[in-house]
């Protein structure tokens, strides 16, 4: 899907769902990572993240754009366009928009260990982030000397 596809699509729900005009830009920002979309307040420019979708489609996209719709025309209208406030909540209620959109992990948030440690006297193995200085530490299970692997 391009930004001028997205633009399209953008002006048809605002149109269909909110029987409002969407007279600004709406495009992709391959930057964004952790946030389905953002209304932009001086500008009033509604950003959507390609990541979001290219792993859930179309459907997804669509409660998006909903989602930054209310924020955008709960905007100009001077009424209370943040998550917290009546107005938004009512209005996302209304139109069938999510409040919050699919989560998104990544590679890497898993936990990666660097650092691999195992006791000399009775094997047991130790994994940590962070180093460990093994003059200063010892095993917990036998006391004795930790050896880095």
């Amino acid at each position: 899907m391009t930004n001028e596809e997205v633009h399209q699509l953008v002006c048809m729900i605002s149109a269909r769902d909110f029987q409002k005009t969407f007279r600004h830009e709406a495009f992709f920002n391959r930057r964004l990572k952790t946030t389905g979309g953002r209304y932009m307040l001086r500008t009033h420019n509604i950003e959507l993240n390609y990541t979001m979708y290219e792993l859930f489609g179309l459907d997804e996209l669509i409660g998006i754009i909903k989602h930054e719709l209310c924020h955008y025309h709960l905007h100009l209208e001077q009424k209370g366009y943040q998550h917290n406030d009546r107005d938004f909540k009512q209005l996302l209620a209304e139109v069938g928009a999510p409040r919050y959109c699919a989560s998104i992990k990544h590679p890497a948030a898993k936990t990666l260990y660097k650092h691999h440690y195992v006791c000399n006297k009775c094997g047991q193995s130790y994994e940590r982030k962070r180093r460990v200085n093994i003059m200063k530490y010892r095993c917990g299970k036998c006391s004795g000397q930790l050896l880095e692997k």
